[in-house]
């Protein structure tokens, strides 16, 4: 199969700023290309694949990046910026994929979508958020009437935000186990890790930790200051142990060391990519039951997960982590998440976009 992947406009890739979908798409370039798949990516200007991605061409787009729809409002209109690097990305992959099988879309934005009504090549849409948006939720409908095989989603409670699709392809997400070197650091500090902004809810992990007169390591891009200074001043100072954005290998050699890894958003996830991280390692984490990361931890075995916004909860459980066995971590992960799991799913899924076209 020939591949056209379209990235996030949203940083390029290597910067943190794409979130989850930056780790997704290395890890699925991966998966695709040990199956014998073709895989070519169109992604901001600066982007670098993982290492081990060299066999995937990479096609750079310069523009100005979009506003991520997790900071805008559920019925804010859309915006198109001057010199857009959605548009631009989009004009290199239809250009591209006149010699491809397929495009496979990463951005959840409303272009995309509406472009799949208008051209004769499929284009697939890994939608990576739960509805955040009318305007696209509605253009999903809209495109899932005449095309009912193009979107796929990361969990099932993430596809649940679209009721309108009656049968969701659930193709989970998939991880280099080889990445991720498995630690049983009983006695190591608590861990947060993800993006600084209000919807990860990182002041519940810090009420935790402050509450066991610890530290608290926080890996991540600071995405908003204000958020930042709000929490850092809700708490004695050093609370917060800032341990920046790290690379793959880099993080998962700190974040291996930790006793557990606290996981607080405050809204639906759609998979929730740092608590597999946490588990390839060995960590086992507690999390709120709330989007995908509810599908993921298996309660007593892996970690526990508590009502969602009960700090109180989390505590309890997080004095508890020692009983959770380490290697059922890594287990889990192994047997539901590496890359070849996931990109024989997405390969799955693909087949049958582009046999009903």
């Amino acid at each position: 199969m020939r591949i056209v992947l379209i990235s996030t406009p949203i940083g390029f890739l290597g910067s943190g700023k794409g979130g989850g979908v930056e780790l997704t798409l290395n890890s699925l370039v991966s998966g695709l290309i040990s199956l014998g798949h073709s895989v070519e990516v169109v992604a901001p200007k600066n982007s670098k694949l993982h290492e081990s991605n060299v066999k995937a061409k990479l096609h750079f787009v310069e523009g100005e990046d979009q506003i991520s729809w997790q900071h805008q409002d559920f019925n804010s209109p859309v915006t198109i910026p001057d010199n857009s690097l959605l548009v631009g990305m989009l004009e290199k992959g239809l250009d591209i994929a006149k010699q491809a099988d397929v495009i496979l879309n990463m951005s959840y934005d409303w272009l995309p979508i509406w472009i799949t009504l208008n051209v004769e090549i499929p284009i697939a849409h890994i939608i990576s958020m739960g509805s955040e948006s009318l305007l696209i939720s509605n253009l999903i409908s809209k495109v899932y009437a005449k095309h009912p095989y193009n979107f796929a989603f990361h969990s099932k409670t993430q596809a649940d935000d679209y009721p309108f699709i009656k049968k969701p392809n659930i193709i989970g997400n998939g991880f280099k186990l080889d990445n991720y070197t498995f630690q049983d650091s009983i006695k190591g500090p608590l861990a947060w890790v993800g993006r600084v902004a209000p919807e990860k809810g990182l002041e519940d992990a810090v009420f935790v930790a402050n509450e066991l007169g610890e530290k608290l390591k926080v890996w991540g891009v600071r995405e908003d200051e204000n958020y930042v200074s709000r929490v850092e001043q809700s708490f004695p100072q050093g609370t917060i142990d800032w341990m920046g954005f790290l690379s793959t290998d880099e993080l998962q050699k700190e974040l291996g060391k930790c006793r557990a890894l606290l996981n607080t958003p405050k809204w639906n996830e759609a998979y929730g990519n740092v608590v597999v991280e946490a588990l390839a390692c060995g960590v086992p984490v507690v999390a709120y039951k709330r989007g995908g990361p509810s599908e993921i931890i298996q309660h007593g075995e892996t970690g526990y997960l508590t009502n969602p916004d009960d700090k109180k909860s989390m505590l309890s459980y997080v004095e508890i982590i020692e009983k959770i066995e380490r290697k059922k971590c890594r287990e889990w992960v192994e047997k539901n998440a590496s890359t070849d799991i996931f990109a024989n799913k997405v390969v799955n899924w693909l087949n049958e976009v582009m046999q009903e076209y």
